[in-house]
Order: structure tokens, then sequence, then C-alpha cells
């Protein structure tokens, strides 16, 4: 998937699911981790990707 590919489908799913407010959580929290210090954007982005969406996900499952 090329690069432009990527931040769309990122952006299409965030706003789908209205994850926004807790994916820029997410990167702001990662921004003083040691562990994601020296990674690039898009990796960070993907991480921070899959852990929100999987919370929401995770959060839907206890509702039923």
């Amino acid at each position: 998937m090329s690069v432009e590919d990527f931040w769309w489908e990122a952006h299409k799913t965030l706003t789908e699911l209205k994850l926004q407010r807790k994916f820029d959580k997410q990167l702001k929290k990662m921004n003083s981790q040691d562990k994601h210090q020296y990674k690039d954007a898009r990796s960070k982005w993907e991480y921070a990707l899959a852990k929100v969406v999987k919370e929401h996900e995770e959060k839907k499952k206890r509702k039923k």
C-alpha cells in the first residue's frame, strides 16, 4: 500500500469510527515513550491506529 493510500485509509477509519481524539491522544502519549522515539511517522500512525481501533472493538464487544 502506498503512503498516500495509508494516510487516506487511516483518516477514513478514524472519521467513520469517530476516533480522531483518541488517536491524537495516543500519538501524544507515544511521543514521550522511549520505545517509539526512533519510529517514523507512518509506523507511529500504524501503531496508534491499530491500538485505538482494537480498544474501540473491545469496548463494542463488552456492550453486547
